[in-house]
């Protein structure tokens, strides 16, 4: 019998580690080094072109899979030496079974943060376009696909093929749509929550459709394995979903509150990533489908799922997934497609009107559910992001055979494109903060006394809730100048990919009010009628979460936004103020207070406040608000204007309206006893801080501050230590901090910025 010797590859495999290079070894014999060079290679060249391409706002999965083609036969695995060292004949091995591992936890961590419940929740809109972006592509790419199926190569060609082709192209996968938006910063946005909804629609059909057509691929061999496929899916899916998720809904229930979930639990779930994925193939299901439908049992969020997915995140996506994209580079060769034309061309085709369709389809549904154009074709792009789901499909159909690897590369070529055009193309069309910076005034100084004020409470926890109460207590609701507050409990977001926002007043999704809204509820009726109190939380990243706060008080016309100054929320609190549709007043709670009882305030003496007011738009917005406080009969309000020596560096118009506002309040506050105005004149920031430093001698509760614009720079000269930048401006900052050793709060006010005007 003749043997080809080209079929064997003798290669000694060293397993052992080495001794090192003085003993004259080379580490790139032993296995070991060898993969950690290759996961090093792949993460700073990927690292590289994620830091080339930002200007280009080039998703993360884009730099990825470019790294893995630049180690891949494409380019550096041309040059023999490279190939021969970095990756030997045996490395395939590993890096493929490493690789669907990465991939396997992938499609559980996302199906952990999807919420799959979400489907029963979602407008009627989310439905139409979901179902119109899959329908309609989905008809005119197996049209096209029909139109040219004697020019397809014979496995592509069968109909089984060509519905796998086509409905993979019709459906946007959620876990490739998550972490894009998440990048964009589109998570609260209202066309990414729109986004998110369809794409969840999508995956439930999507899964249906994979269901599909895996068992007309069964059955190609053997009518009969179909029947058994559907069977095993169904005790797979019977057993995920009846066993192991009552099992982890057990977990949470056993679960004392704000604990976290005992360790076992938390390493037997993800052990059962791997036997779930060992019983998928064994039964024939693919791989990644049990990973994914057990990620779908977990309940998402806190506790279970919040600590599932802080634990494996990082693993997953920074160890593991790399190995993915590596054996995609590997797979992916240029050089394959050579003289392939003819081959290739009805499937790239095909490709490209799927893709095109579902833009143009979804455009065109949105517009008819009167989103407008810009929105719409925002929404089309986003529905068209392809990534991890759509390689680790190419790669089953090469399983399969229905392709070769040139089609895989011009495949993986066209997922490349497709992201890397649409991803900036969002970014370019669609600005989340675009309605929030309104041309119509809505702050404190130009709200008239006898009309309702509508205010928007931040609260990021309980025991910051006595301190925003007593603010709004001190601001002095009235019959005849009645407050309507908006409470928003804001939340990260953790273990869940979609953010929530409840409204408490209306339960249709099932949550119930918490202790701070039961407390703001009691606030409210014992203000009998001067207050209205309405109870909102929201859950959501805190990179977005300023949009949510933004859209609510854009939406109830607020004029005023009060945010908790509280350690880890700097970067939401920076968001608001560069962005936020009316003033904002940031308070730092300096201690709690006692007057509290069930959220109602009680009987107490004077508060003591005092304004300092350094001019500006924020120092008016400021002292009009202490200005209302000061209507209150137990408020005793002191007000100190700083002036520069012979007006130096004043600006003419500020001085004009910073004038005319505190004459219009001396005038009307002159002949009360609990209210003083004093004037300093200081040469510059030193003095400025001296006659502060005075003030503190006194028994104040509040200091009342402009935050910064419009501050005459010589109040300020040789203050740059305390910065310019900080969310409180640089008196707030210095009145606030432990060296100024006061006990009182501080309440940072910044008047609303127009459309237009420079911050």
């Amino acid at each position: 019998m003749e043997i080809n010797d080209d079929l064997f590859i003798c290669r000694e495999i060293r397993n052992d580690h080495p001794f090192g290079i003085f003993y004259g070894q080379n580490p790139l014999d032993f296995s070991f080094p060898l993969i950690l060079l290759e996961l090093s290679s792949l993460i700073i060249i990927s690292r590289v072109f994620r830091f080339l391409l930002k200007p280009l706002r080039q998703p993360k999965v884009i730099s990825e899979i470019l790294g893995g083609i630049i180690l891949g036969p494409s380019v550096l695995c041309r040059i023999e030496i490279f190939r021969a060292y970095v990756f030997p004949d045996n490395a395939e091995y590993v890096i493929k079974n490493l690789g669907v591992v990465g991939f396997m936890y992938f499609l559980f961590v996302s199906g952990v943060k999807m919420d799959i419940h979400l489907v029963r929740r979602v407008d009627k809109k989310h439905w139409y376009i979901a179902l119109i972006g899959i329908v309609v592509p989905l008809i005119c790419s197996a049209s096209f696909a029909f139109i040219v199926k004697k020019s397809l190569d014979k496995e592509t060609g069968k109909i089984s093929s060509i519905w796998g082709i086509t409905s993979s192209l019709a459906i946007t996968a959620f876990p490739v749509l998550y972490p894009i938006l998440r990048e964009l910063n589109l998570l609260n946005s209202e066309i990414g929550k729109m986004a998110l909804s369809t794409a969840v629609i999508s995956d439930v059909i999507g899964i249906s459709g994979i269901v599909i057509f895996e068992a007309s691929k069964q059955g190609e061999y053997k009518p009969i394995l179909s029947l058994w496929y559907m069977i095993s899916v169904i005790v797979v899916l019977g057993s995920i979903m009846g066993g192991f998720r009552q099992a982890m809904m057990w977990i949470v229930r056993t679960t004392p509150e704000g604990k976290p979930v005992d360790q076992i639990y938390v390493v037997s779930i993800l052990l059962g990533v791997m036997v779930i994925g060992f019983i998928a193939d064994m039964f024939g299901l693919a791989i990644c489908n049990g990973p994914l439908w057990l990620g779908l049992a977990v309940p998402d969020g806190p506790p279970l799922g919040a600590i599932l997915v802080e634990k494996s995140e990082t693993i997953v996506m920074n160890i593991l997934i790399p190995f993915s994209f590596m054996y995609v580079g590997m797979i992916t060769d240029f050089s394959s497609m050579n003289g392939q034309w003819s081959h290739l061309q009805p499937l790239v085709l095909m490709v490209l009107v799927g893709y095109t369709i579902k833009i143009l389809s979804t455009l065109i549904a949105s517009r008819f559910l009167d989103l407008t154009i810009r929105d719409s074709l925002t929404l089309g792009l986003i529905m068209s992001l392809r990534g991890e789901v759509e390689l680790l499909l190419f790669m089953h159909w090469m399983d399969f055979k229905m392709i070769g690897q040139p089609h895989f590369t011009a495949l993986v070529l066209l997922t490349v494109f497709t992201t890397g055009l649409a991803t900036p193309l969002i970014s370019i069309l669609y600005d989340p903060t675009r309605p929030y910076m309104v041309n119509k005034r809505r702050n404190i100084q130009h709200t008239p006394p006898g009309m309702e004020l509508h205010i928007l409470a931040c609260i990021t926890g309980e025991e910051n809730l006595s301190a925003i109460i007593k603010l709004l207590e001190v601001s002095n609701p009235t019959v005849n100048s009645p407050f309507s507050v908006y409470a928003l409990n804001v939340v990260e977001l953790v273990g869940r990919a979609n953010p929530i926002f409840i409204d408490h007043e209306n339960q249709e999704n099932g949550a119930n009010p918490s202790n701070i809204h039961n407390a703001l509820k009691n606030f409210e009726e014992a203000r009998g009628g001067c207050i209205k109190i309405h109870s909102y939380t929201t859950i959501a990243p805190k990179r977005s979460m300023y949009q949510e706060i933004c859209e609510l008080a854009l939406n109830k016309i607020a004029c005023l936004i009060i945010l908790d100054s509280e350690h880890g929320f700097e970067s939401v609190i920076s968001s608001v103020l560069a962005h936020a549709p009316c003033s904002v007043g940031i308070l730092v709670n300096k201690g709690p207070y006692q007057n509290l009882v069930g959220g109602v305030m009680r009987s107490t003496p004077m508060h003591h406040l005092v304004v300092l007011f350094l001019g500006g738009s924020d120092a008016r917005e400021a002292l009009s608000y202490a200005d209302r406080m000061a209507a209150n009969a137990s408020i005793s309000l002191t007000v100190i204007r700083f002036l520069a020596q012979n007006n130096e560096g004043d600006n003419e118009m500020e001085k004009k309206l910073d004038d005319g506002l505190v004459t219009w309040f001396w005038v009307k506050n002159e002949g009360k006893n609990q209210v003083v105005y004093r004037e300093v004149v200081v040469n510059n920031g030193e003095e400025t801080i001296s006659a502060i430093r005075e003030l503190n001698n006194e028994s104040y509760d509040l200091w009342i501050v402009g935050r910064k614009n419009g501050i005459n720079p010589v109040l300020l000269k040789g203050l740059s230590n305390w910065g310019e930048n900080n969310e409180l401006g640089v008196i707030g900052e210095y009145v606030a901090s432990v060296d100024f050793g006061s006990r009182a709060s501080v309440l940072a006010v910044q008047q609303q910025i127009l459309r237009g005007q420079q911050h």
